[in-house]
């Protein structure tokens, strides 16, 4: 049996256009009730020569009936949400997990390339936004790096745990920092204060990661440092790179919207000083499925935003 979830990737790359073609419609439809149906002799069919060369009939049926829908079960919805390389990402519902798919045709509509990410089981209900009011964890002005609902304006979307993750950074006339840029204190982030976004309970602590010297990373801590708060609704947010011996609270400690948490660092997978904001649905970031946070009322470019989502190159501040 070939790669778990890799099938195969053989795609052209042309220009596209920016919404989901129909074409990609009408498969994904086709293809939706082949897999709940466990008709995969269909599925197969669906494949180009080149597909059909690399992986057997019998790969694929047992492919999707023991490698996917044994983790999965049955789709309940497949939304078209991005493209990478030329091909269609859609997020997928299964009725015990989430997964992305990444679907290539060729010119004649024939399936030529085949993703499908591990899938995150649904050990929680999942979230589409928070209903916490927010504010910002931060004081002061904060520049948006990473932030939105695209791929484009935010990179996070690739990874289900983390989509609509936030990377928040401090900038003066259009630096992140001034000097050596070797030293970690030479960052205008480093050692601001991170507050409670909300009310809720600490509900997991990480502590002792050290500080990288910028443009190195921490791959074995992802997140360094790290407070994760937990809301009356059973919503989580995930503050990250945190400043080493920073944290000014305990697990189980229940926390006010605006206390004192912890200072913002660079530990973890982080190259520079900057927060790692997210919402999910659970606890363990690796079980997560992430959530659209919007804030109650903040000042973004200098003007009030109401029950806003701030998106890439935002300068946003707490009203």
């Amino acid at each position: 049996m070939r790669s778990l979830f890799l099938l195969l990737f053989l795609i052209s790359m042309e220009t596209f256009p920016q919404e989901e073609q129909p074409n990609y419609a009408r498969l994904v439809s086709v293809f939706t009730e082949l897999f709940n149906n466990g008709d995969y002799d269909g599925i197969y069919e669906l494949y180009d020569d080149g597909m059909k060369k690399t992986f057997t009939r019998m790969e694929t049926r047992n492919f999707f009936k023991e490698n996917v829908n044994r983790l999965t079960g049955d789709i309940k919805s497949m939304e078209f949400y991005t493209f990478r390389e030329g091909a269609h990402i859609y997020r997928v519902v299964f009725d015990k997990s989430v997964a992305d798919i990444m679907l290539s045709l060729n010119s004649q509509n024939k399936i030529n390339g085949l993703f499908i990410s591990p899938p995150k089981p649904l050990g929680a209900p999942i979230l589409k936004r928070n209903s916490t009011p927010m504010i910002l964890p931060v004081i002061g002005e904060w520049f948006v790096y990473w932030g939105g609902l695209n791929e484009t304006q935010n990179y996070h979307v690739k990874e289900v745990s983390q989509q609509y993750a936030y990377d928040l950074l401090k900038v003066r006339e259009g630096a992140s920092h001034e000097g050596d840029p070797l030293l970690k204190e030479n960052y205008y982030a480093f050692g601001e204060e991170i507050i409670a976004p909300c009310n809720g309970r600490v509900v997991k602590i990480i502590d002792g990661v050290p500080d990288n010297i910028p443009g190195q990373t921490n791959p074995e801590q992802l997140t360094g440092n790290t407070i994760v708060l937990q809301t009356d609704q059973d919503e989580f947010i995930l503050m990250a790179h945190l400043m080493e011996n920073s944290i000014e609270v305990e697990e189980g400690q229940d926390v006010g919207q605006g206390d004192l948490l912890a200072k913002c660092g660079n530990s973890g997978n982080s190259t520079e000083p900057h927060l790692h904001l997210s919402l999910q649905n659970t606890l363990e970031m690796e079980e997560a499925i992430g959530a659209q946070l919007y804030f109650d009322r903040i000042e973004v470019n200098g003007e009030i935003r109401v029950d806003y989502l701030p998106v890439k190159e935002d300068f946003v501040r707490n009203d």
